[in-house]
């Protein structure tokens, strides 16, 4: 038997407890992951994923999600999902009930919302509103949400984004991804990613968290990984896949994260904003990288009264 461990990215913390009394009560990896992620999504005090997520450039909030098991590979993801508060079940549905498919996007991924029963909910509140139009007036800010000093590339984002709300005027009416993985007592592992994504985004836009590779990947022979920031970064290198196969070379997963990540940098990104990335191994090992110090990551044991705050390695 397995010790069960779960681990999260930035802002997971509200999450992790509910995912683990899923594990401590013997239930699975997957249904951990989504137990997780959707206490997350629900948060509104979190506006870079679920409801009150921040809207892109026409002041509409579109979300992303996937979830991967380890076993099978088997994998689901809805993107620019518009009205649907819980992207991470309905991307579980997507892999469980349409097989057949991996990825559903906008319409269609809120035709099979509907034809699922998942709930409706107004995803712009008046709070993400207000930070929305808010927002675009601040010049030092890190644009994926965290709390880091923004960079040139984020103030390139910036002005890109100001022309686009210009273009697509908001109607009347820290961002970033969140990543959880979970292993659990039969040694299952799955990997689960939420986000709004780039807030200000060109409507449609889909960054790493839907795709699989890029956001997310998970191979029970090596283990898990996932991405938050800079998702055309991670898209262009392949960096959860990058991780994991890294781990399977026998890397340890401080190493594996940060080589990804090192592997990302070299890309010319004239938009260039820090990248993060998460792993967990199918023995319960874990870590992460990030580009500039303070950046962390949650996690939790069957033993653990709370998530314990871990330090992510430097790049």
């Amino acid at each position: 038997m397995t010790a069960p461990v779960i681990i999260g990215s930035e802002r997971s913390e509200v999450g992790l407890p509910h995912g683990m009394a899923v594990l401590r009560d013997g239930g699975s990896a997957l249904d951990a992951v989504e137990a997780a992620l959707r206490v997350c999504e629900d948060n509104l005090a979190d506006h870079y994923v679920g409801t009150s997520g921040l809207p892109n450039a026409r002041g509409v909030v579109e979300l992303d999600a996937s979830v991967m098991v380890g076993s099978s590979r088997a994998f689901g993801a809805v993107a620019a999902l518009q009205g649907y508060p819980n992207p991470i079940s309905v991307a579980r549905a997507v892999m469980e009930r349409l097989p057949q498919h991996c990825v559903l996007v906008g319409e269609g991924a809120a035709t099979f919302a509907d034809e699922c029963g998942f709930e409706t909910a107004e995803l712009l509140t008046e709070e993400s509103r207000r930070l929305f139009r808010e927002a675009l007036q601040l010049e030092e800010a890190n644009v994926e949400g965290e709390r880091t000093l923004g960079l040139q590339g984020d103030r390139a984002y910036r002005l890109a984004a100001l022309e686009l709300v210009r273009r697509f005027a908001p109607h009347d009416g820290p961002w970033g991804t969140i990543n959880v993985l979970a292993l659990d007592a039969s040694g299952e592992l799955v990997v689960g990613v939420s986000t709004s994504g780039y807030p200000w985004k060109y409507p449609g836009r889909v960054g790493d968290s839907a795709l699989p590779g890029a956001g997310n990947w998970c191979d029970l022979r090596y283990g898990g990984a996932a991405c938050t920031g800079r998702g055309e970064l991670s898209l262009r290198a392949g960096t959860a896949r990058t991780v994991v196969e890294a781990l399977g070379r026998g890397d340890d997963v401080e190493r594996a994260c940060r080589d990804a990540l090192a592997d990302a940098a070299t890309l010319p990104d004239d938009f260039r904003a820090e990248l993060r990335v998460l792993a967990l191994t199918p023995d319960g090992r874990h870590g992460g990288a990030a580009g500039s110090p303070g950046s962390t990551y949650a996690v939790m044991t069957a033993d653990s009264a709370e998530p314990e705050i871990h330090p992510r390695s430097v790049r």
